[in-house]
C-alpha cells in the first residue's frame, strides 16, 4: 500500500471517454490534477457513435464544455456555429476527437480498457479502518489481461447506454426476450441508414414513450414515404401519450418532435396502442409474435422487427465494493434523486448541482453524467459539465468554487404537455406545465437520455431527399 500522503500523487481515474468524461479530464488538468481516462470502447465517444445518425436537441452553444473549449482553442479550434444542431456523429468528429487529440489529453486516455470493478486497495466494503486514506483500486481488462490502476479519486462517467431497460413489465425481461435478439433493433436504430433493410416494407413495433421512441417513430414515418408497405405500431404503457412542450419548449428542436409525431398518429400513419405491456415474445415462421396485455385482454401482434425504447438504467455491479448512497428507487445519488425523480419533480430544468450533492460515503468517488441520474430522464450535457467542474474544484481543495454553481439552460418548457385523451385523440390538459410535482402516473419521464433530437435527414416529419 502507498505510504501516507502518497495517495495525492496518484491520478484521478475518469471512467468513460464520452463528452462528460473528457470534460472532467479537462477540468482536472486546469486544476493541476492528473487525469487518467479509461474507455471500454476502441475510440472516444464510443456510445455516441452508436446514435451518430441522430441530431441533438441542444445547439452547439450548450454542447461544448468551457474547460474543454479552452483546451481546444490553444490548437486553433473554433467551436461550430452556436445555434446549429449537431448530430451525434458531428459531436464526435468536430468536438470529441479533436479534444482527445490535444497534446494535454492524448497520452492520458486508455482505450479498450473495460472496467470490471472499483474498490479500495486492500479493503473490501466491510472494512472501515483507514479507509479514507487507502487509494482506490480500479480493475480493468485490457487486451484480455487484468490490469489494476490506483487512483486518488474516481469519477464514473460511463453512462447508461450499455444497460437498456428490458421490454417486460415489473422491470424484468419478458419471457422469450432473450431469444428475440434477431428481431430487436435497439433503442435508436438507424432505420434510414444501416438498419434500413430490416425495416423497409416491414411491420415494425416501437415500445416506449420517450424521446428515443419519438426519434425512431419519426424516422419510420419518413421511411414509409420511400418504402411502401412499411407498417408502424407504437405501444405505450400509459393511457395518455405525451408529445412534449411544443412551442413552449426552450429547445425548439425538442418541441417540434412531438408536434410531428402527433400529426403522424392522427393521420393514421402510426397505429398507437395504449395501456399495453409486453408480456411475452415468441419467434415464429411469420416473424416475432408479441403478446401485449391490454385492458381488453391479451393482444398478439406479429412483427418483423421491434425497437425497444424503454429507457436505460445504471450499471452498478462494478461498484459493489464501494460504499454508495443511492436512492433505492431510481438509483441516483440520494441527494440528487429528489431533483430528478420523474414521479416527483416538475418538468422544469433540473437545478445545477455539484460535488456536495454527488458525494458518496466513500470520499473521492463520484458518479456523473447520465449515470448520475440513475433511471431518471431529461439529462443535458451542460448539466454534466457543471457537475465535473464542481468536482474538479472540490478535489483541488477549492470548496468555494465547488459550491458556486452556475448553469444557464433554456427552459425545458412543458416537457410532457398535451397528451392524447383516450376518447378522441385531441389534446388534453397539459400535465406538467406548472412547477408543482407531477403525479405518479403523469406523462412525464421515460428513463432515457434527453439530449437526442431529430434523426438525420428529417425535417418536419419528411425525409430530406
Amino acid at each position: 500500500m502507498p505510504q501516507p500522503g502518497a495517495t495525492h500523487a496518484l491520478p484521478v481515474v475518469v471512467i468513460g471517454a464520452g463528452p462528460i468524461g473528457l470534460a472532467a479530464a479537462a477540468h482536472l488538468l486546469e486544476r493541476g490534477l492528473e487525469p487518467l481516462v479509461l474507455e471500454s470502447g476502441h475510440s472516444v465517444g464510443a456510445a455516441v457513435r452508436q446514435w451518430a445518425h441522430v441530431r441533438l436537441f441542444s445547439p452547439w452553444q450548450y454542447d461544448v464544455d468551457p474547460a474543454a473549449q479552452r483546451l481546444l482553442e490553444r490548437t486553433g479550434w473554433v467551436r461550430p456555429e452556436g445555434t446549429a444542431l449537431p448530430t451525434g456523429g458531428d459531436l464526435v468528429e468536430a468536438y470529441l476527437e479533436p479534444l482527445a487529440a490535444t497534446e494535454e489529453l492524448r497520452g492520458r486516455i486508455l482505450l479498450g480498457a473495460h472496467v470490471l470493478a472499483v474498490s479500495r486497495l486492500g479493503l473490501d466494503k466491510t472494512h472501515s479502518r483507514e479507509r479514507a486514506e487507502a487509494p482506490f483500486l480500479v480493475r480493468t481488462v485490457v487486451d484480455g489481461r487484468v490490469v489494476d490502476h490506483l487512483a486518488r479519486a474516481v469519477i464514473d462517467a460511463s453512462g447508461t447506454w450499455s444497460q437498456p431497460n428490458p421490454l417486460g413489465p415489473a422491470g424484468l425481461p419478458a419471457p422469450g426476450e432473450g431469444d428475440a435478439t434477431p428481431f430487436l433493433l435497439g433503442p435508436l436504430p438507424d432505420v434510414l441508414g444501416s438498419e434500413r433493410e430490416r425495416a423497409a416494407g416491414r411491420h415494425v413495433l416501437v415500445v416506449g414513450s420517450g424521446h428515443s421512441a419519438t426519434n425512431t417513430l419519426l424516422a419510420l414515418v419518413a421511411l414509409a414515404d420511400d418504402a411502401p408497405g412499411t407498417r408502424i405500431t407504437w405501444a405505450v404503457r400509459r393511457s395518455s401519450v405525451s408529445y412534449g412542450g411544443g412551442d413552449a419548449d426552450g429547445l425548439p428542436a425538442r418541441g417540434a418532435l412531438g408536434a410531428q409525431l402527433r400529426e403522424a398518429v392522427q393521420a393514421g400513419r402510426v397505429e398507437l396502442v395504449r395501456n399495453a405491456q409486453v408480456v411475452s415474445l415468441e419467434q415464429g415462421a411469420d416473424g416475432l409474435a408479441v403478446d401485449l396485455a391490454t385492458p381488453q385482454g391479451v393482444r398478439r401482434i406479429v412483427v418483423d422487427a421491434l425497437a425497444g425504447a424503454t429507457g436505460f438504467r445504471p450499471e452498478l455491479a462494478m461498484l459493489r465494493e464501494l460504499r454508495l448512497d443511492l436512492d433505492p428507487a431510481i438509483e441516483a445519488p440520494r441527494r440528487l434523486a429528489p431533483l430528478v425523480d420523474p414521479e416527483h419533480h416538475s418538468c422544469g430544468t433540473v437545478p445545477a448541482h455539484g460535488a456536495d450533492v454527488l458525494a458518496h460515503p466513500d470520499a473521492g468517488f463520484f458518479i456523473v453524467g447520465m449515470k448520475s441520474y440513475g433511471r431518471a430522464p431529461t439529462f443535458l450535457l451542460a448539466t454534466g459539465y457543471e457537475q465535473v467542474r464542481s468536482i474538479a474544484a472540490h478535489l483541488a481543495g477549492d470548496e468555494r468554487a465547488a459550491r458556486e454553481l452556475q448553469l444557464e439552460l433554456p427552459a425545458t418548457g412543458v416537457c410532457s404537455a398535451t397528451p392524447l385523451s383516450s376518447a378522441d385523440g385531441e389534446a388534453a390538459d397539459a400535465c406538467c406545465g406548472t412547477p408543482e410535482p407531477a403525479a405518479a402516473d403523469a406523462c412525464c419521464g421515460t428513463p432515457e437520455p434527453a439530449l437526442l433530437g431529430f434523426p438525420t435527414g428529417l425535417a418536419h416529419g419528411r425525409s430530406g431527399r
